[in-house]
């Protein structure tokens, strides 16, 4: 049975938050973006003397007995950790109580690219040393990517559809957009939805270096992280989580729920080209900017801001310009774009998430968080407004954020004032 037009559900956000490492609660995240503050520094949780990339966005200040019993904690991963911290206080921000009255109807859909690489690290270490009867008899509730999604349930009480996406760097948006297909057609009336991770392990680290993906700027970890421009040299770890709490627009209404954006549209496409690299013409990103545009029916002039994907990469940042100069056109001219993962780090599984709680909150303050470290601008990323720098004023009715996943998957999010 198709569904008809009017029998959609509009979806509208009432609480957001962010663990990450320029600011964990969403106003820390939110002041240090207006702010142009990075928040990488030298990795201080491990010896990186035999790595290449020494620099991560590390979460410092996170303390889980803040959330949970010391116990508990001691038994979830630190993804899971950050994405049942980041749902308990978006709930508390959205000022909604999961009961019997509504938990049948509430759902959580989190997303993350590799799950548990800390705790497979460590216990695999005891392996080799200890023996396999020292192996943690929870290790496998630990490392599953479906955890912090599950852990979150457990921890609100949401009994409605709870899943994962594992769709690499796309895992946050792809959970977000999933999130409101479901409440769109009439599934659930709230979800819980966004993405975590915490892959800043020696190994996670050695994998991406390896790959000569990540920034060796180890002198100046804080200018690092440069998307756009010409003296960029790979992406920046980060870790975190980024969770939004999405509602029927009526059901948000009946219970006086205050509204931060609405979303419009949810786009894909699919490159089938490269394990890790985008076709270098920027078609499919561009195919995905107008699926989420079409199913809004927004046009491409009426966009005010766009997030990029921006990982600071020399092919990555180039494809992506050329796609939005390719979608937008003349209308490039009036577009304010940005890359906050110049600030808090490429957080892969959890990056489409924390960037959509940016992309939103620069709706509701009607302000353009930067790009910062863009000092030379790269002729090869196009004549596009990066924001270099500081943050801009301006209203912004209707914006976009991308994010895009190793193995081809692109995904654009769309956001608009609420009226």
């Amino acid at each position: 049975m198709i569904e008809s037009e009017s029998s959609l559900k509009r979806v509208v956000v009432t609480g957001m938050s962010v663990i990450s490492a320029i600011g964990i609660g969403l106003k820390d995240f939110w002041d240090s973006l207006a702010g142009g503050k990075p928040g990488v520094s030298l990795i201080d949780t491990f010896d990186t003397s035999k790595h290449g990339s020494k620099i991560a966005a590390q979460v410092k200040d996170f303390d889980p007995s803040n959330f949970m019993e010391f116990k508990t904690a001691k038994r979830m991963d630190r993804f899971a950790q950050f994405g049942v911290a980041a749902t308990l206080l978006a709930l508390e921000d959205a000022e909604l109580k999961i009961d019997s009255s509504n938990e049948n109807d509430t759902g959580v859909f989190i997303g993350s690219g590799i799950g548990g690489l800390l705790t497979l690290e460590a216990q695999h270490q005891t392996l080799l040393e200890r023996g396999a009867d020292r192996v943690s008899p929870f290790l496998i509730p630990m490392i599953i990517c479906n955890m912090a999604a599950a852990q979150a349930s457990i921890f609100s009480g949401a009994k409605g559809p709870v899943s994962t996406v594992t769709t690499a760097c796309a895992a946050g948006s792809n959970s977000i957009g999933d999130a409101y297909e479901i409440i769109k057609r009439g599934a659930a009336k709230v979800m819980i939805t966004g993405g975590a991770e915490a892959a800043i392990t020696p190994l996670g680290i050695a994998g991406f270096s390896n790959m000569n993906a990540m920034s060796t700027r180890n002198d100046q970890p804080e200018k690092a992280s440069r998307p756009f421009d010409r003296d960029r040299d790979g992406f920046v770890m980060g870790e975190g989580a980024g969770v939004i709490i999405l509602e029927d627009l009526e059901y948000a209404i009946s219970r006086g729920a205050k509204i931060y954006a609405e979303i419009f549209g949810y786009g894909m496409s699919g490159e089938a080209f490269h394990m890790t690299a985008l076709e270098e013409s920027g078609i499919n990103v561009v195919r995905c900017i107008k699926n989420c545009l079409s199913e809004g029916g927004v046009s491409a002039d009426e966009i005010d801001y766009l997030n990029a994907h921006g990982t600071s990469t020399p092919l990555n940042d180039i494809v992506e310009s050329a796609a939005i100069a390719s979608c937008f056109s003349e209308h490039t001219k009036r577009l304010n774009v940005s890359s906050t993962k110049s600030m808090h780090g490429h957080c892969l599984g959890a990056a489409g998430a924390i960037e959509a709680v940016a992309t939103i909150m620069a709706i509701k303050n009607s302000l353009i968080p930067p790009t910062i470290n863009l000092d030379n601008p790269d002729e090869k990323c196009g004549p596009l407004n990066f924001t270099p720098n500081k943050a801009l004023r301006k209203t912004v009715n209707f914006a976009l954020s991308n994010s895009m996943g190793f193995g081809g998957h692109n995904v654009t999010l769309g956001f608009k004032k609420y009226q």
